[in-house]
């Protein structure tokens, strides 16, 4: 058998003005680029259980078996691009722009994916806005009742080479609370990821009050975050999520709470 088909949540990101960046400084931009994908994409898309099928200069295609994983994944990486762009002038921000759809895909013997589903989730790509995340309907009504987002509807909107109209939702970073999006139910107890262990590893502090150490207990907390997320069956709160709390007097149980974990480190 050479391919399979199947329903999967497809995420498609690539980089805003990629062309004009490396026209103006190739090689800055490209090392920025590298580090981008070593520090925030590939260990985000790791934590939420996704799969990079494919990956061009600027852009990234990945498959998740769950729409609401790619929309967190999507948050947390528009969440972090923010960080990063803080402070830099527009010309030599990176931005992201991204587009999520579920739908019947065809996964090639090779493990490449290709059909309608991939096609719209491209197409949502090329209509979002930088810094913004575009869903379609079918991705929207996945995760509307299981995600506390505050989420735009666009209306109909004619999608290239796409046979009919499509609803399009928008969802953008950078909203007050910086933790990402967390499920929650009719009470106020989390009700997301009771079906199995969940962690959330919060920032170590340096006691030696030597500045530089901090990229030592940065760095350890970062991979003990990787290691855990390699753990079938385990969830584990992405690396932006959990640093929003450093060097902040906390609750425990209430970062459990906000996070819906059942445990902290």
């Amino acid at each position: 058998m050479t391919e399979v088909r199947k329903l999967a949540a497809i995420l498609v990101a690539d980089i805003v003005g990629f062309s004009r960046l490396t026209a103006s400084d190739e090689d800055r931009t490209l090392a920025r680029i590298r580090a981008l994908r070593s520090d925030l994409v590939d260990p985000t898309i790791a934590v939420h259980r996704g799969r990079v099928v494919k990956s061009t200069g600027d852009g990234v295609l990945c498959e998740f078996r769950s729409g609401v994983d790619a929309v967190r994944c999507a948050m947390e990486l528009q969440a972090g691009m923010l960080e990063r762009n803080s402070g830099l002038p527009a010309e030599r921000r990176i931005e992201l722009r991204i587009g999520i759809h579920i739908g019947d895909v065809v996964e090639e013997a090779d493990g490449d994916l290709m059909g309608d589903g991939v096609n719209i989730a491209a197409r949502l790509e090329g209509i979002a806005k930088p810094g913004t995340i575009c869903l379609s309907e079918d991705a929207y009504r996945q995760v509307r009742s299981r995600l506390d987002l505050a989420i735009c509807d666009l209306g109909e909107r004619v999608l290239k080479n796409i046979a009919e109209p499509m609803r399009v939702y928008a969802l953008e970073a950078g909203t007050p609370r910086r933790e990402p999006p967390v499920l929650t139910g009719a009470t106020s107890a989390p009700l997301a990821l009771l079906d199995r262990p969940s962690i959330a590893v919060l920032p170590f502090i340096t006691m030696s009050g030597d500045a530089e150490q901090e990229f030592f207990t940065d760095g350890l907390t970062e991979d003990i975050i990787t290691d855990l997320s390699n753990v079938p069956g385990f969830f584990v709160i992405a690396r932006n999520s959990t640093f929003a709390y450093k060097c902040k007097p906390s609750d425990v149980r209430q970062i459990a709470r906000d996070l819906g974990v059942k445990y902290i480190l």
